[in-house]
């Protein structure tokens, strides 16, 4: 059977929150709406509609929106960061003869325009999902494995019953990453490789 990973993108592979945070202050001056970015950028993880709810009326969500993803475009990119252990958990994917998918609750093609500038190819991108239509990806694809740093990618792991890897990178401690379901919690992706050759021998 062949392997396939499925990695969260914000905050497992990548530090997203300084470009995320000035996409927040630049929605804001060009609204008028205060929005306090630095708060909003510990909440990263679920559906962008849900964030912009906090700030905005619902009958002005869906605009906000979009009004966010086309300034993403301009500011989110500069301060993106690769998390410790990336690049080296990718290429031990492939080592073993492996597919990588990067299943993200981001807006598709803005996650296309983050992984490009930093350099990642994944064989499979989804975009716009979150916890159990994680799964419902991780299903499509295959994918036996589901690394990520909220307790929404271990809920989308457990249900696609793919093995859940907790990285305590984001918003969660390991002990409530363990207490989510996690299978397994990492400090960070530097001790994935390691894992990932004991899990599959």
């Amino acid at each position: 059977m062949s392997l396939t990973v499925g990695f969260d993108l914000d905050m497992t592979l990548l530090d997203t929150r300084p470009g995320i945070q000035a996409t927040y202050d630049a929605l804001s001056a060009a609204t008028g709406v205060p929005i306090d970015s630095a708060l909003a950028v510990t909440r990263l993880g679920p559906p962008l509609v849900q964030e912009i709810g906090h700030w905005f009326p619902a009958d002005a969500v869906a605009e906000m929106v979009d009004l966010y993803r086309t300034l993403y475009r301009e500011h989110a990119l500069a301060g993106t960061l690769l998390l410790p252990g990336v690049v080296e958990s990718l290429a031990a994917v492939r080592a073993h003869g492996g597919r990588i998918a990067v299943i993200t609750g981001k807006y598709e093609p803005n996650a296309r325009l983050q992984l490009d500038h930093v350099g990642l190819t994944p064989d499979i991108l989804v975009g716009d999902t979150w916890a159990e239509s994680k799964g419902d990806a991780l299903r499509l694809h295959d994918a036996t494995v589901y690394v990520g740093d909220h307790l929404g990618d271990i809920i989308g792991a457990r249900a696609a019953d793919a093995v859940a890897v907790g990285v305590a990178t984001g918003p969660y401690s390991a002990a409530e990453l363990h207490a989510a379901g996690a299978d397994v919690v990492l400090p960070d992706l530097t001790e994935f490789p390691a894992w990932l050759a004991g899990h599959l021998s």
